[in-house]
């Protein structure tokens, strides 16, 4: 009973007027920069940051995370229609997907990618009603030492499943960490790492530092590798799969979603790495191997559904524990930063409404995500014949707005303009610019939990390794800094960067 007065509120919140007009543009604006390549929800999503500062808490939140899901059906589109994945989660759908568009099934593609990801979106939505409440209760009996530990698993796992180099990643968390704790301290009031700059008194704002990583570090990326698109669609005929059809993506869909579901809630995987995964089981349970590759349609509804069940489930970890699975977890945590809430399982009991009606939303804007995805299909394509170099001009005008909006101050501007060249540098060397981020939203709260942890220990720092909860979080952190140190696994990393570069 208890679960359904939460579910009330939830409704109450979700379905108020602003909030289903914010969950709406949400899923709209994330279905176009799904589109567009090389935008991205991290980019839409730091660029929005300032914007909500104007806006209520779960308003705020509802928008953010129908951009982030509503990407997810973005990306299959032009994968299917033009073979350019929008989102790099939907870069498998294009295997089969464009195969099947070129054998005149383009209609039967993006409605099986659409019903796949709307079962996938639903079902996970579900799991975190049940599975959020118990893990936040978990989470409430944690201490500073607990929280620590737990943080310090997070980032490591974060390292693990970056790309490319292992020295980078590390190299980029300890950047991350330092950058956060620019500022003043709030226990001694001695300034850090300020170099007798006012400005930066107060610390480095995260929406500027988000906003210069992917919005400007992305817009130069991409205008350096801008290449000619081929927007020529195939025909769509019928949109409804056949009854064979439906026997064939019926299962796919569900282990797609059970697969995605639990990726999405482990540090740094997320939707890219459950499409993959996905598509990698239903190919060897396939009696049929040979067909993918050639216009399978369960290679189109595993991944598709994989992914936006890997995208909704990692709102878990972040709701309850306050630790960020993935980049734009760690905006949506940096959002409830600015909007003055604190992240973890206080959030459920002391934000009820905003908890559940972010919940409830995400059913609403699948929703919505099912009754848009189809007829808007002509709008996107023509939305990606636009070079890329007439769009720019604005997003840039958009970000120096946006920043300038927070303090009135054009030092932030310059603040922005550097990790915008900062994120680039990362790009060519190899390194992701995402560990960086989640280190700089966690290096604060961490310094915080340890010494809360020392004072409560009277300045033993054995009590992370005897206290039994924060000992196996440690002992965990410890068994994936082995396996990430392996030879096998360490070159392997720098040649699947390689293979993507």
């Amino acid at each position: 009973m208890e679960l359904v007065s939460h579910l009330v509120i939830g409704v109450e919140t979700a379905f108020s007027a602003t909030n289903l007009l914010y969950c709406f543009i949400g899923v709209l604006l994330g279905t176009a920069i799904g589109v567009l390549p090389g935008l991205g929800p991290v980019a839409t999503i730091a660029m929005l940051l300032p914007l909500t500062f104007g806006l209520p808490a779960d308003t705020a939140l509802i928008m953010l995370s129908g951009i982030y899901y509503g990407a997810q059906y973005g990306g299959s589109t032009t994968a299917i229609l033009v073979n350019l994945p929008g989102e790099s989660s939907s870069v498998v759908t294009t295997l089969d997907g464009y195969q099947m568009a070129r054998q005149g099934r383009a209609g039967v593609a993006l409605a099986t990618a659409a019903i796949g990801s709307f079962v996938a979106g639903t079902i996970a939505t579900l799991v975190i009603v049940l599975f959020a409440p118990p893990l936040a209760a978990l989470a409430l009996e944690f201490g500073p030492a607990e929280y620590f530990s737990l943080m310090i698993l997070g980032l490591i796992a974060s390292v693990v499943l970056a790309h490319g180099s292992l020295m980078h990643a590390f190299g980029v968390i300890l950047l991350g960490l330092l950058l956060g704790f620019i500022g003043t301290d709030v226990n001694s009031g001695m300034a850090r790492y300020s170099w007798d700059v006012p400005e930066l008194g107060d610390g480095l704002n995260f929406a500027i530092l988000a906003m210069g990583m992917f919005g400007i570090g992305e817009i130069i990326g991409n205008l350096g590798n801008e290449a000619t698109r081929d927007v020529r669609t195939h025909r769509i005929s019928s949109l409804m799969p056949s009854r064979a059809d439906f026997r064939r993506m019926v299962k796919p869909i569900l282990r797609g979603t059970a697969f995605g579901s639990i990726l999405g809630i482990l540090p740094g995987g997320g939707a890219m790495l459950a499409a993959f995964g996905a598509y990698s089981l239903e190919k060897k349970l396939s009696r049929t191997p040979g067909d993918f590759g050639r216009g399978a349609i369960e290679g189109v509804a595993a991944p598709e559904s994989a992914n936006n069940a890997g995208a909704q489930t990692s709102f878990i970890p972040m709701l309850t524990l306050g630790i960020p699975s993935n980049a734009v977890m760690a905006l949506m945590i940096g959002a409830m930063i600015i909007q003055g809430i604190q992240p973890g399982p206080s959030v459920m009991t002391d934000q009820p409404a905003l908890f559940w009606g972010l919940i409830v939303s995400m059913w609403v804007g699948n929703l919505m995500l099912l009754v848009l995805n189809l007829p808007l299909v002509g709008l996107w394509v023509k939305l990606i014949s636009v070079p890329y170099h007439f769009l720019y001009p604005t997003i840039l005008v958009f970000c120096c707005i946006g920043v300038f909006s927070l303090s009135n101050s054009t030092f932030d501007i310059y603040v922005m303009v550097v990790f915008g060249l900062l994120g680039y540098l990362f790009r060519k060397i190899g390194a992701e610019p995402a560990p960086m981020l989640l280190a700089f939203i966690l290096g604060p709260m961490m310094e915080e939990y340890l010494r809360r942890a020392l004072l409560l220990s009277h300045g033993d720092p054995l009590t992370f390794i005897t206290n039994p909860i924060s000992g196996t979080l440690l002992v965990l952190a410890a068994i994936l800094i082995v396996m990430v140190l392996l030879p096998s696994i360490s070159r392997g990393r720098v040649e699947a960067f390689q293979e993507e570069v």
